[in-house]
């Protein structure tokens, strides 16, 4: 586990969201990386496919809770407590690159049946002091995402010099969902 970003990236002027991946996808494997095999306050259950064995669970704006595999089925038992809102299910799936020491996610972010955004996660496996290799991150992901590569994420200004974990990239994903869903609500006009 090294430090990682995850961003969005815009749909290219004209194209697609399959259109706008397959040309980030292509630019990775121009730089030589290889395509590898996958994938009241509110809680969200997110699993991640470099964490088969961990379910994470982010409350709203709060802490983030690292539990086995079968925690999702354990909330279903609770559910006389917990509600599911599989109408709100928000997920990211793509292909995984591995180019020297970085590990690289280009996903399509999906709610429902539909397409709303992409996402780009770039994992740079032998650190796991944030603010160590930043400068390295941001390098690569310039090389391959021009100008919309990120600033610095919001995670890593309470690191400082904190050992990075996989909790810190689940709460990237969870930002980048909510901005994603903010982007998709469409304000209602007034009626007279």
């Amino acid at each position: 586990m090294g430090v990682t970003c995850v961003t969005q990236v815009p749909v290219a002027e004209g194209k697609s969201v399959q259109q706008t991946v397959e040309m980030l996808t292509r630019k990775l494997e121009l730089l030589g990386a290889e395509k590898q095999g996958q994938t009241g306050k509110l809680m969200y259950v997110m699993h991640n496919s470099e964490y088969p064995l961990s379910c994470f669970a982010l409350f709203e704006n709060g802490p983030c809770l690292i539990a086995d595999a079968y925690f999702d089925t354990l909330m279903v038992k609770l559910k006389g407590f917990f509600q599911n809102a599989k109408a709100n299910k928000i997920e990211s799936r793509g292909t995984r690159y591995q180019y020297c020491d970085f590990l690289v996610k280009v996903g399509t972010v999906t709610m429902g049946p539909s397409a709303r955004g992409i996402s780009v996660e770039v994992e740079y496996c032998p650190c796991v002091i944030a603010n160590d290799c930043w400068n390295l991150l941001m390098e690569f992901m310039q090389s391959f995402m021009g100008n919309h590569a990120p600033g610095v994420p919001s995670v890593f200004g309470t690191k400082h010099d904190s050992i990075y974990s996989p909790a810190d990239t689940m709460v990237q994903y969870m930002e980048l969902f909510n901005k994603i869903r903010k982007q998709q609500q469409v304000p209602v006009a007034g009626i007279r």
